[in-house]
């Protein structure tokens, strides 16, 4: 039978992939959890969606839900996530996957203990140039990787209150966007061996533009920015030796990319994304269920959990705070 999806949130990416989830034959989306019944209402007549709940909790009690996708703002994801897995639901949980290591150590921990799928919704993952890059780094199209360079940067009104700035919804550039590069750059290098930073901090008490220079055994090495008060080309440029492979706008969701070579022959490769391109990690997520995975090895609970402790640690360095920090006990950064 298809998988039968419930979302919690009814923000702008929950319309997306709800929107793509319409693509896929075998998945449905049953239903939708908010706080309010009229944003539930809202959201599934555009949807279709049968069941709308007025509360997260409902959401995840439904039991004609088995898997929930969590696009709640960043403070919420450990809560909510933990509030499905005890209800025994999976869950593909929004990036960045929490708030820091200590929730993303709950929510590991209670879905290894339930035996249940958990992953981070870290779509680029699953898109298909990004699969056929993996691919050709395997085959050593360029040779040995040896640097990375990724930007995602963007210009956002100031409002203090808003999602972007402030800080009790785990705003600023490194939790939002910069998680992008940095998972990028584990995926081609694995965990830095050692890592430096800097932020401009701005008046709402978040980061508004970072960068970061991250370093791995045999010297190689990823310089990584973003940024919510900055344009840039949102590219990446992965450089190996013997050529070196581009990333077009946008890095994290692309279509295009060209391959550079040492004879200066340039190949371009493009590959068309379905809808939004959130169906493709759905797609991996209902394969992983039906086969009684309960995590991908695409994106797997480990690596999640060290892209976290990596970005505590830039926070540390940066003095960046949350009261999130505070919630938690046994953490702390100092």
């Amino acid at each position: 039978r298809k998988t039968r999806w419930g979302i919690i949130g009814t923000g702008g990416i929950a319309e997306g992939f709800a929107t793509d989830l319409q693509l896929l034959d075998d998945a449905e989306l049953v239903a939708v959890g908010s706080r309010k019944q009229a944003s539930a209402d809202a959201f599934g007549d555009r949807f279709n969606i049968p069941h709308r709940h007025a509360s997260y909790a409902a959401l995840a009690n439904d039991a004609k839900v088995d898997v929930v996708y969590i696009a709640t703002p960043h403070s919420l994801h450990c809560e909510n996530t933990l509030l499905c897995l005890n209800a025994g639901k999976h869950v593909l949980c929004e990036k960045p996957f929490a708030m820091h290591a200590h929730e993303a150590e709950l929510m590991i921990n209670t879905a290894r203990a339930k035996k249940l799928f958990l992953m981070e919704a870290m779509w680029t993952r699953f898109i298909p140039l990004v699969v056929k890059l993996r691919h050709m780094l395997n085959q050593n199209a360029i040779g040995e990787v040896r640097m990375l360079q990724a930007d995602f940067c963007f210009t956002a009104p100031f409002d203090p209150k808003g999602r972007l700035f402030n800080s009790a919804l785990g705003g600023g550039a490194l939790l939002d966007i910069g998680v992008y590069p940095i998972s990028l750059a584990s995926m081609i290098f694995g965990p830095p061996e050692r890592m430096t930073g800097m932020a401009h901090i701005g008046d709402s008490g978040v980061d508004e533009q970072n960068a970061i220079l991250m370093g791995y055994s045999g010297g190689r090495i990823a310089t990584l920015y973003s940024s919510t008060r900055t344009d840039s080309p949102i590219e990446a440029v992965i450089m190996g030796s013997k050529g070196s492979i581009r990333l077009h706008r946008l890095m994290h969701h692309p279509e295009r990319m060209t391959i550079t070579t040492q004879s200066e022959t340039e190949k371009v490769i493009h590959m068309p994304i379905d809808g939004y391109g959130y169906g493709y990690q759905a797609e991996e997520v209902m394969a992983c269920i039906r086969a009684g995975k309960t995590e991908s090895t695409i994106m797997p609970l480990n690596e999640t959990l060290t892209i976290i402790k990596t970005m505590d640690a830039l926070r540390e360095q940066w003095g960046l705070r949350y009261p999130a920090d505070k919630a938690r006990d046994g953490f702390s950064l100092h």
